[in-house]
């Protein structure tokens, strides 16, 4: 499965087979929050037709950057703002993050459900706006955030399917499913069944056929990897540098960045040992960006080096080695996260391998956890407004 056929003997057969099953969770999911919606319609939408409803999505590193990857596109469906701010960021300023007394709708994404900023962030933004609504999207039916929302009168949990309880290190399963349910629950006008049958299938295809190349790819030893995207993809790039750092255990140095703000000094990190990965927009105008980016690493750092990721075949030839997504050329950028997600994922995952880690679990000595510890909650009062 996924080109790693002795899984469970390298640490890796949670890893493994949460990025394999992702297609059928989605599936799955799309099925269960069909029958709740109605439910889910109820809650949403008294608040959307608030006119001074605040939406803030918010989570904590990969769920924080789940959040990021979505908000444009919410923006642009539900014309109205929506915001994405990290809980790391709510529990250190947290009356700057809520500095009005305007109603709050937040969105949180959590795998567990226990990490001590989820709760604390909710928490907080009671403490700060006297009307604060919560969508829970979490993974965890045992977690403390689902315990604390579940009957809670301004809150609805959208829990995922069991398997997308993610058992492995890192975020897979848990953070496309939240991501998906956040866009079905808030802009069901975008994701239908031959929507999520479409995503299912191109990402069984790619899997089908790519982790063969990645792993070969993975061999050569990169020390460094840049990511690059625009738009939403700045924000999977940034999921994506952080999968490597995870699965690597931090041999594997990671950088994200935009394919214009990579030029303003952060080219300086590039060298023969650093491989560079360019998320391709389905935007006509700003694919310009992204191939004139390829054009130029592809002559400094050589085919090898440079990965295009794209649902399009590039519209003249480049220097660069093309992973491409098919059947997926007329997809909105939206669409595209998920498949390409699953591609940084199966990248991280052949990385590890590689350098003989065990992806299950890449800190065997606890330097850095599943479920963050060490964090303390210092005590916080409001000031009068």
């Amino acid at each position: 499965m996924l080109g790693v056929a002795d899984a469970e003997t390298r640490g890796a057969a949670h890893t493994v087979r949460e990025i394999a099953q992702q297609p059928r969770v989605w599936r799955t999911l799309f099925d269960s929050l069909q029958s709740r919606r109605r439910e889910i319609d109820s809650f949403l939408e008294p608040l959307l037709s608030r006119a001074e409803l605040r939406i803030v999505l918010t989570g904590a590193g990969t769920s924080a950057f789940g959040g990021q990857m979505l908000a444009a596109t919410l923006t642009a469906q539900l014309q109205r703002p929506v915001e994405a701010i990290a809980t790391t960021d709510i529990v250190s300023r947290p009356q700057q993050c809520f500095p009005d007394n305007r109603p709050v709708l937040l969105i949180s994404f959590a795998r567990s459900g226990n990490s001590p900023e989820s709760i604390a962030a909710t928490e907080l933004a009671e403490q700060c706006v006297p009307e604060c609504h919560h969508l829970v999207v979490t993974c965890n039916p045992q977690g403390k955030l689902f315990g604390a929302h579940d009957t809670a009168e301004r809150s609805l949990v959208l829990l995922m399917p069991e398997a997308a309880d993610d058992q492995g290190f890192a975020m897979t399963s848990s953070i496309t499913a939240m991501m998906l349910a956040v866009l079905c629950a808030l802009a069901p006008e975008l994701v239908d069944n031959d929507t999520v049958t479409r995503l299912s299938v191109a990402t069984e295809q790619l899997m089908a056929v790519s982790p063969t190349q990645i792993a070969a790819l993975a061999q050569r030893g990169f020390e460094r990897i840049v990511y690059l995207g625009s738009g939403p993809f700045k924000d999977l790039a940034q999921e994506s540098a952080l999968k490597i750092l995870e699965l690597s255990a931090g041999r594997v140095m990671a950088y994200h960045d935009t394919p214009l703000g990579f030029r303003h000094g952060p080219k300086s990190l590039l060298d023969e040992r650093t491989l560079v990965v360019v998320f391709l927009s389905n935007d006509d105008y700003a694919r310009q960006y992204d191939l004139d980016i390829l054009r130029e690493l592809g002559e400094q750092q050589g085919k090898e080096a440079v990965i295009a990721i794209s649902a399009r075949a590039p519209e003249q030839p480049l220097n660069c080695t093309l992973w491409q997504i098919r059947d997926m050329a007329q997809a909105a950028d939206w669409a595209l996260l998920y498949p390409y997600l699953v591609q940084a994922q199966l990248l991280a995952l052949h990385t590890s391998l590689a350098l003989g880690k065990t992806p299950d679990n890449p800190f065997p000595s606890g330097e850095v956890n599943r479920v963050v510890k060490g964090v303390t909650i210092h005590p916080f009062e409001a000031k009068s407004r």
